[in-house]
């Protein structure tokens, strides 16, 4: 039986000799339960989150004497790896010397987003919904020698990932930039425009000079003439 409503999804007759899946419950089992009769072995396969909760089940024994075990099914998704990338939003109000940075996860459930410092822990934050979105800030100098290391972790597994502040902390103005793809784009976009500017002025500069010396020589074979 699953769930606090003791929903029947599987049964073994073995008087009749007979099994049971009732895997249509709510389209949620659907040909995932695999049941075997000579042990009485109940096999999910594909299991998914959805599949988590109560079971019990239930041994009857002639008319009057039966057993009951209840026992809970926690299921994990795998873990992303967390995204270390370097929050420019911050870099005007924090100090020219630190460097603001973000650890990130998304997609993420019953899950522990946390900041070690060497072994230490500096900050975590956790989630119990399915399908959330994850961030946890750090900042730090840019001299920085310690050990930083981002984990992302449930209670069956963990990700980790470890922060080179000498490859990510670079000031967001630097003319590489590392503070993502957006910024970057623009930067791009205002040095097209600049340049194009720069041809037309030269264009039209070159043209006005262009047009006073025809000027100036159309004059000249006048005075000629005359």
């Amino acid at each position: 039986m699953f769930g606090n409503e003791n929903i029947l999804i599987a049964e073994i007759d073995v008087k009749a000799d007979r099994i049971t899946v009732y895997d249509d419950y709510l389209g949620r089992f659907r040909d995932r339960l695999k049941l075997n009769n000579q042990t009485g072995s109940l096999t999910i396969t594909n299991i998914r989150p959805e599949h988590a909760g109560h079971y019990k089940i239930k041994t009857i024994r002639g008319h009057y004497s039966f057993s009951l075990n209840a026992f809970r099914v926690s299921v994990y998704a795998r873990l992303p790896v967390p995204v270390l990338s370097r929050d420019c939003s911050s870099s005007s109000s924090s100090s020219s010397s630190s460097c603001s940075l973000v650890c990130s996860a998304v997609n993420v459930g019953h899950v522990t987003l946390s900041w070690y410092k060497g072994t230490s822990l500096l900050s975590s934050i956790s989630v119990s919904d399915l399908n959330m979105s994850l961030s946890l800030p750090l900042d730090v100098e840019y001299q920085d020698k310690n050990t930083y290391i981002c984990v992302l972790n449930n209670p069956i597994s963990n990700q980790t990932q470890h922060l080179n502040i000498s490859q990510l902390c670079h000031t967001c103005s630097d003319s590489v930039h590392w503070c993502g793809p957006t910024e970057a784009v623009i930067r791009l976009v205002l040095s097209a425009l600049v340049g194009v500017a720069t041809v037309i002025l030269l264009v039209y500069e070159i043209r006005s000079r262009r047009a006073e010396r025809d000027q100036a020589h159309i004059h000249t074979s006048r005075s000629i003439e005359i």
